[in-house]
């Protein structure tokens, strides 16, 4: 959108700052109620009179006020006869409070003189102008953050309860103000991006002022941006029939010409305008790993490839893939020219190891969400699909100059999204494999170092004097290190940090360990060779050690995971892999994690299959397993107090972690979760599938935490077939009741009920007391969200005897509120009550913070339906607050839901509109269609309440098309509420 779309905020002109303010100094507001400090000490500022003679002489910012201009700002035309005795009396009453140094009297007036940021409306001023100058100069974070430094200053309504005329006039000149900052802050976060967010604080705004179509243009854009064409054309329905309706006119020019471009799809609008004034973009990424210092050779590479990137500005896209054997040098090449070429790339330089060599090849859509918030991209703005986000990162690369290194890639499809694909940008690629079927692509194949660029290398690492004096030695070393420069790093590395070795004991110790190094000139196995370089050299233990730590699965591993792997204690597990660090075996991720080069990883699993009996490599994973599910478990009764879970599980042979409190214990879950998960997929063994399913079961939360939920149904999905395959009914039962709970935060119902009907029959087979008791619960759920009310009692009924024999009272405390909320669906308000009250209290006693929060959000829907709103908006509070402290985004988006549907029932359509806009941005990419589509019948009413029919109509048939795909059961509510708007 155009910068003069909209308009500027002016504020008076400035006077030069005065001396600073001093601690003890006086200080005034206006910006609210109208007070005096001196310090921290709050003044007298006397009767309301009183205070409206302080406001007009504030107000003059310092010049004189004469007794005519006061008695006329007092009373108007209509002065009381001993007007004048009265002012003198409020400004004899003020000096002595203020001082006399502060209210003067001077030329038949008075004056208040006081240092320049002693009132928070002038420095409200100065914050304003100086966003102006940010803004201008296309700073646009910065401005934002000014603006919204200055709306800080208000505290409620300006002026508040002075009376006269003139703080009328002045207050409403000053509430004015504050909207047009507002207009202009909501402006900026269009043009940074933050669209999403902007849409509840503009839908609650044109409520509030529904005939200011500034407001109602900035919303346009907003949604429109935010993929909600049609709402936001809806909009300007609605904004053209108010205004005909209330003052009989149409829409401004600006409004009618932005609703044409909505209905063209332009392309423009679809992203911030730029500044007409030069101005950096939000975030310039610099991602590049460094350079290595010792780079050497590849004077021709570098040159050719400089080359191509240099010529990048005048091109459709440049792109240059590096071809290359593991180890011979792609990735030090393609950061090293990159470097070079950064002057030719002033918007920035993004980076990513794409994983192409390891089981797991990094996925284009988790990518380019990466560098979507590289570039300043807000999450909520961020698609949930691939086609989207690839369309969205070539929006957001126009008319910019990056550089993106595509590290390590697999094949041309998983890098084909990555792309830019306008003039300016360019592509560097690395790869084991030629990308010949890469359209337009410049091909480099990467061979191995000459021999007189391997000796160069070599002596940069271990020092000239060593390797002067025994050149025809260290000819040898690099030989047989095949000229690969990986290879040559390793070995002279080891060396380096050997002071008492010479280059001929190295040389000696490679010809006769290593005489199969002639295979370095055939494919991978030139990698194993390099590697083995440094593993021959390593200790037996620390040999071990890289060995096995390779099995497992996962980006990397915690020293404690490490240390129950490797069934030692922490401290020796610790020697042993920062021993491996600093071979470069192994890298260092952060204090306490370890992880492997993919290519190293294979190389260690090759050393294990060589050099391990398989039933140590399988203990070693076991005891991993033990130790995932003991800690996971720990934490799961943190969280759950008195659940059975203890009980009915797999024991285990290692013990786990613990943790002194709930936040920690959370902390852990979640930063282990792709690496836990990761362990369970990677389970094959019959033997170890019951403690596998039992670890997704004691990691429920992260199915609901919306960052972790695709990777865990896909576990669960594994272990299912695991399960089945190994003919292990209990274990099958178990993984089908996760994948219930999976597929139920998907919204999946229809999935979810076979699997808990199949959970139900094995678990009655095996007599396996826990999915007996949580099948027929999730499947009470499932028969509420399908409006099968008495079959859902039943289910809930059932699952809470179960839970009472197995003296499960937290699971009974959750079967307590679901029977809740199916009382409630069948008008059973006072029972729907007290069942969520019992569940609460049973939650209480035995102190669950988050389960207790589950059972506020069923009886704040119970004293919702009841009419009790506040009690309903009090518990429903509490429960966002834990659900929100737990990482729960599933349930913070739906408590936010309800309580837009205690606004609605309140009659507090605009607060309810607000609220249904955030859950919708909380609930993105979780939850389900279903969810969604409820949600948008709540936004739907409340739009409709505040005047806004056109929208309004856009949320129901949006909700109307969800409802039908499902076949679920609020179609016909939601078809009674679009009757009335369609055409006789």
């Amino acid at each position: 959108m155009d910068r003069a779309s909209g308009p500027r905020v002016r504020v008076p002109e400035q006077r030069a700052p005065e001396k600073p303010v001093t601690a003890d100094a006086l200080r005034f507001t206006v910006l609210g109620p109208v007070r005096a400090w001196r310090g921290s000490q709050l003044l007298s500022s006397g009767s309301p009179q009183q205070r409206a003679l302080l406001t007009a002489l504030l107000l003059r910012e310092g010049r004189t006020a004469t007794a005519g201009e006061l008695i006329d700002a007092f009373w108007g035309e209509d002065p009381p006869s001993q007007a004048l005795a009265t002012i003198r009396t409020y400004a004899s009453r003020l000096r002595k409070i203020l001082g006399q140094d502060t209210l003067v009297s001077e030329s038949g007036g008075y004056a208040i003189r006081i240092d320049r940021g002693a009132l928070d409306l002038t420095l409200a001023q100065d914050l304003a102008a100086e966003a102006e100058k940010a803004r201008a100069a296309g700073d646009r974070c910065q401005a934002r953050t000014l603006i919204n430094k200055v709306l800080g200053l208000w505290d409620g309504e300006a002026l508040a309860s002075v009376p006269g005329p003139y703080a009328d006039n002045q207050r409403t000149r000053l509430e004015e103000w504050r909207l047009q900052l507002t207009e202009t802050r909501l402006d900026l976060d269009l043009e940074v991006g933050c669209h999403a967010e902007a849409v509840s604080e503009l839908t609650a705004l044109t409520a509030a002022h529904p005939l200011r179509e500034r407001l109602r243009e900035l919303l346009m854009v907003a949604l429109y941006r935010s993929g909600r064409q049609a709402e936001a054309l809806a909009v300007y329905a609605d904004t053209r029939r108010l205004l005909a309706e209330e003052l009989g006119v149409d829409p401004r020019p600006e409004l009618a010409q932005l609703q044409q471009r909505i209905l063209r799809a332009d392309e423009e609008l679809a992203r911030p305008a730029d500044e007409p004034a030069p101005a950096p973009a939000p975030l310039r990424p610099a991602q590049l790993p460094a350079t290595v210092p010792d780079f050497t050779g590849r004077s021709a590479f570098v040159a050719e490839l400089g080359s191509r990137l240099a010529t990048a500005e005048g091109s459709v896209m440049a792109v240059s893939a590096v071809a290359g054997i593991g180890g011979v040098g792609k990735t030090t090449l393609a950061v090293h020219v990159a470097h070079q070429a950064r002057r030719h790339f002033p918007d920035g330089q993004l980076y990513v190891d794409l994983q192409g060599a390891g089981a797991r090849a990094a996925e284009p859509e988790t990518v380019l969400g990466s560098f979507l918030r590289a570039l300043g991209t807000a999450d909520s703005a961020i698609p949930d699909t691939l086609d989207e986000r690839a369309a969205l990162y070539r929006s957001t690369l126009d008319g910019r100059r990056i550089l993106i290194l595509l590290d390590n890639a697999h094949d041309a499809a998983q890098i084909r999204p990555l792309l830019p694909g306008t003039p300016g940008c360019a592509a560097l690629v690395t790869s084991r494999v030629r990308m010949v079927d890469l359209a337009g692509a410049h091909l480099v194949d990467l061979d191995v170092m000459s021999p007189e660029e391997a000796l160069q290398l070599f002596t940069r690492i271990v020092g000239e004097e060593r390797v002067g004096s025994e050149r025809e030695a260290a000819l040898d070393v690099v030989a047989a290190c095949g000229f690969l420069p990986l290879a040559i790093r390793i070995a002279a590395s080891r060396l380096a940090a050997r002071r008492t070795w010479t280059v001929s004991v190295l040389a000696a110790k490679l010809a006769d360990e290593r005489r199969r190094l002639d295979e370095l000139q055939a494919g991978d196995l030139a990698v194993k060779a390099t590697f083995e370089l440094g593993y021959g050299q390593l200790e037996p233990a620390q040999a071990r050690a890289f060995r096995l730590l390779g099995l497992a699965d996962g980006p990397d591993i915690s020293l404690a995971a490490a240390a129950a792997l490797l069934n030692l204690d922490p401290h020796a597990a610790e020697d042993l892999l920062e021993a491996l660090v600093d071979t470069s075996l192994v890298e260092s991720a952060a204090p306490g994690r370890y992880r492997y080069h993919d290519l190293v990883r294979l190389y260690a699993r090759a050393c294990a299959e060589r050099d391990e009996r398989a039933v140590e490599r399988e203990s070693a994973l076991s005891r991993l397993l033990d130790f995932y599910l003991a800690t996971a478990a720990g934490v799961y009764a943190l969280e759950r107090p008195g659940d059975r879970l203890a009980d009915h599980r797999e024991p285990t042979q290692y013990s786990g972690l613990a943790f002194a409190d709930r936040h920690s214990a959370q902390d852990w879950l979640y930063t282990e979760a792709n690496s836990l998960l990761a362990c369970v997929r990677q389970t094959s063994g019959a033997g170890a599938v019951r403690r596998a399913v039992d670890l997704l079961w004691a990691t429920k939360d992260l199915a609901e935490s919306g960052a972790n939920s695709k990777q865990y149904e896909t576990a669960a999905i594994t272990m299912r077939d695991l399960a089945r395959s190994s003919d292990d009914a209990r274990a099958e039962g178990r993984a089908l009741i996760t994948l219930t709970n999976a597929r139920l935060v998907a919204g999946r119902f229809d999935q979810a009920e076979r699997d808990a009907q199949r959970a139900m029959r094995l678990a009655r087979a095996v007599d396996d007391p826990l999915p007996s008791c949580w099948a027929p619960n999730d499947l009470g759920i499932i028969a509420l969200y399908q409006n099968r009310h008495a079959e859902g009692e039943a289910y809930l009924e059932q699952a809470i005897a179960n839970f009472r024999a197995d003296g499960n009272r937290p699971g009974e405390a959750s079967a307590l509120c679901n029977l809740s909320r199916i009382h409630l669906a069948m008008g059973n308000t006072t029972s729907a009550v007290a069942l969520a009250q019992h569940g609460i209290d049973i939650y209480d006693e035995l102190g669950h913070a988050l389960r207790g929060a589950n059972g506020r959000y069923a009886l704040g829907l119970a004293l919702t339906q009841s009419g009790r709103f506040a009690d309903a908006t009090e518990q429903l509070h509490d429960a966002l607050a834990v659900f929100r402290d737990s990482r729960q985004r599933l349930w913070e988006g739906m408590a936010t839901f309800r309580l837009a549907e205690v606004d609605l029932a309140a009659g507090l359509p605009a607060q309810a509109a607000t609220k249904s806009e955030q859950a919708l941005a909380i609930l993105r990419g979780i939850g389900g269609e279903w969810r969604r589509g409820n949600v948008l019948t709540v936004l739907g009413r409340a739009l409709s309440e505040i005047g806004q029919p056109g929208r309004a109509q856009v949320c129901w048939r949006e909700a109307l098309d969800i409802y039908e795909t499902l076949g679920s059961a609020e179609i016909e509510t939601v078809r009674k509420l679009l009757v009335p708007t369609l055409p006789a």
